[in-house]
């Protein structure tokens, strides 16, 4: 992508000003060169497409149709790809409702073919193009600061998780077989790496427990309020700049950048405390 989106500073305060700036950025995102080209192709090609094949036949189709739903990195697994769109998702047994990351079965439902294709409604390819720009500048955000582009995912996709009417057991199973969903949490309750390999009911308990004891309830469903969800942000990028202070600095010049500096430290500690 050609734009590059103007983040001067990184933490909360790169994500406050973000958030500030986020509808004049965006827009110029959406209109780079490149963008349009993108936009404009699908919208011309999308209604003739009926089958899952059809749509990995064509690349540039299939680069937008990946990338409205995160799975940009997919784009050389065809098959794959084409058996998950062609997915009956009333039944329980087909691939994209046994994957555990339900990007692939959100992404089945949008454009239908295990049924009657969406892609020739009205409305559709607006839809997905909206989730595409969204999705991308994530990406471009990414590009210069990874955990702005989590917090960015995290601040859509907990919403949807909480609407999405599961109990509280199947929305952490969600938590954790989402990629950045999981380094959210297990970056903002300070977990370690490790915690990704004990037995996913210990995993449940912890999470339940650190939810319980960050906001007074176990379910994901609470970080669907802006005023949860902006606790648990606060919590994740003060921890990530911590992390990366430790991992990037010995421990004296750590302590050091602590104790001096704009008051950032104390602002980072009291975040945590």
């Amino acid at each position: 992508m050609s734009f590059t989106p103007v983040l001067p500073m990184s933490g909360y305060g790169g994500w406050a000003f973000l958030q500030r700036t986020l509808p004049a950025q965006k827009a110029a995102f959406e209109g780079s060169a490149t963008v349009q080209r993108s936009e404009d192709y699908f919208r011309e090609k999308i209604g003739s497409i009926t089958t899952g094949a059809e749509l990995v036949a064509d690349r540039r189709l299939l680069e937008v149709a990946l990338g409205a739903f995160g799975l940009d990195d997919d784009i050389n697994n065809k098959y794959f790809i084409r058996k998950v769109l062609d997915s009956d998702l009333g039944d329980d047994s087909s691939l994209a409702n046994r994957l555990s990351d339900d990007r692939y079965a959100a992404m089945a439902k949008a454009f239908g073919f295990g049924g009657t294709a969406a892609t020739g409604e009205a409305g559709f390819a607006d839809q997905i193009l909206s989730r595409y720009v969204d999705k991308q500048f994530m990406i471009a955000v990414g590009d210069q600061d990874v955990t702005l582009r989590v917090a960015m995912n995290a601040q859509v996709d907990l919403p949807e998780l909480a609407a999405s009417g599961g109990s509280e057991n199947t929305m952490w199973y969600s938590v954790l077989g989402s990629e950045p969903l999981r380094e959210l949490f297990q970056t903002a309750f300070g977990l370690p790496d490790s915690f990704a390999s004990i037995d996913l009911d210990q995993q449940l308990s912890v999470l339940k427990e650190r939810s319980r004891g960050l906001t007074g309830s176990t379910s994901p469903a609470a970080y669907a309020d802006p005023e949860v969800f902006d606790k648990l942000l606060r919590r994740f990028l003060a921890m990530a700049q911590l992390q990366d202070g430790v991992s990037s600095t010995s421990p004296g010049a750590t302590a050091l950048s602590l104790l001096s500096g704009s008051g950032s430290a104390s602002s980072i500690l009291s975040i945590i405390v």
